[in-house]
């Protein structure tokens, strides 16, 4: 009768809920890993040095841009972008979510304690008791379906680990586009308001000429329009820029009310000194973390389909359970007061319904589009960076083109400032020749920066390895 008594309440116990875990989770950061487990993921997220993220984006390139400014930006973002941070936090998921999953290779211990106050058959008293009752449960792992499943979930953590990659790529050459283009900012609305002054010079001697019948109305109202134009110009160009100065504080995780002690390198100070291909080899496109991220994904997919098909295998369980039952507390643990078993167990699922054959279908099929989308992600590569090569060398064409053009009209402003100084020439004349210069330098700013923007752009479709 005591062993009957004692099986049940063994029983009981385990399906018990509040039963500690013991010796088979540790949470602190001190447990040795595993030697399987170190052999299966190659750095942990734990560590405390950040030096692999400035690799990310590559320091060495954007010190071409000479300005320690733009660089003293990028580690910033780096340091505090909030994408970047929530990246990194994906990553770690990831690894801890396949530090579960290895879990499930291993044995699971569980033990507990349970006091207990019981009346036995054929006594008129109650007794204390006490029990401690232990299991060991383990899945031999006979057709390795734990491992591949582990295997599988590793490659999300890799993949995570190349959008990682990407984010800090794609932050850093925003900051880098961002940047630049609020210093061309600065030099067009320098440019824009020189202008707006000289077409206020050009309409205070229209309208004062006016007066003196020297010109129509209808050529002081032009003059007037062109002034409106100007100013409104202007504005536009102000909200721009005051847009980019918000979007940049976001980038580089500083508030946009802080936007007026941001520090920027002036235009004429810029001088990007990179040597930028003519052309890239195609065995660029193996280090994109896209590309990369999509080859994992096709290797988790194929995983997946080797774990369908093992689901019609049996699986195995080793099973141990142990149970100290004693009506004193002194005795609780010695061997007169144990009972255990051990038990093997193989199960082989007869009839699921067609569950195992749809899953293996739906792995199949799964794989499949995983395959596809790797090529495209393929051809989607090679396409960006033939797009980048183009514009490089097309707006570095064109940028020539409108240098040549700037020379001319500065060699016209010249020319007109010694007729006006000759008297040959009116104020008004040379007013009008001063603002299609600075017209063409505001263009020239314009596409300077452009060229610039492709560099950075290049950089991003080669995954920074330039």
């Amino acid at each position: 009768m005591k062993k009957v008594i004692s099986i049940a309440l063994l029983a009981s116990l385990l399906s018990m809920n509040f039963m500690p875990v013991l010796a088979a989770e540790n949470s602190k950061e001190t447990t040795k890993t595993p030697k399987q487990f170190k052999s299966m993921v190659k750095k942990s997220k734990n560590q405390k040095s950040d030096d692999y993220k400035y690799a990310y984006v590559n320091m060495a390139w954007w010190d071409n841009f000479n300005d320690a400014k733009l660089s003293d930006y990028i580690n910033k973002a780096i340091a505090n972008n909030y994408d970047l941070k929530m990246a990194t936090l994906a990553v770690e998921e990831y690894y801890q979510n396949t530090r579960a999953q290895f879990a499930n290779e291993l044995p699971q211990i569980g033990a507990g304690f349970s006091p207990y106050y019981t009346k036995m058959p054929d006594s008129g008293s109650w007794d204390w008791g006490f029990a401690t009752p232990a299991y060991v449960n383990y899945e031999v792992d006979l057709f390795l379906k734990n491992r591949d499943k582990t295997k599988a979930v590793k490659k999300l953590y890799e993949g995570s680990q190349f959008d990682e990659r990407a984010a800090y790529i794609s932050v850093a050459s925003a900051v880098g586009t961002t940047y630049l283009n609020i210093v061309r900012l600065n030099k067009i609305i320098e440019l824009q308001k020189q202008i707006v002054d000289l077409r206020q010079d050009i309409y205070d001697l229209m309208l004062a000429s006016n007066k003196e019948g020297l010109v129509s109305t209808a050529d002081t109202v032009k003059a007037n329009k062109a002034l409106v134009a100007g100013q409104t110009d202007l504005i536009e160009l102000q909200k721009q820029h005051k847009q980019l100065l918000h979007s940049f504080a976001v980038l580089i995780g500083d508030s946009p009310e802080n936007v007026n002690e941001f520090v920027f390198t002036p235009y004429d100070e810029i001088n990007f000194t990179g040597n930028i291909p003519s052309e890239i080899s195609s065995d660029i496109i193996d280090q994109r973390p896209d590309y990369l991220k999509a080859e994992k994904m096709v290797e988790k997919a194929g995983i997946d389909v080797r774990v369908a098909k093992k689901e019609f295998l049996p699986s195995i369980n080793l099973t141990g359970i142990a149970l100290f039952n004693a009506t004193e507390i002194g005795s609780a643990w010695s061997t007169g007061s144990m009972l255990g078993s051990l038990a093997a167990g193989l199960m082989l699922p007869i009839f699921t319904g067609g569950r195992r054959v749809a899953n293996l279908r739906l792995k199949k099929a799964t794989y499949e589009r995983i395959l596809q989308d790797y090529y495209k992600t393929n051809l989607t590569a090679i396409q960006e960076v033939n797009d980048a090569l183009v514009a490089v060398k097309l707006d570095r064409e064109k940028m020539a083109e409108t240098l040549k053009q700037a020379d001319l009209e500065r060699t016209d402003f010249d020319y007109n400032q010694k007729r006006f100084n000759q008297g040959t020439i009116s104020r008004l004349d040379l007013i009008q020749v001063k603002e299609n210069l600075l017209s063409i330098d505001k263009l020239v700013a314009q596409q300077n920066i452009e060229c610039m923007v492709d560099y950075i752009g290049l950089y991003k479709s080669v995954g920074s390895k330039l």
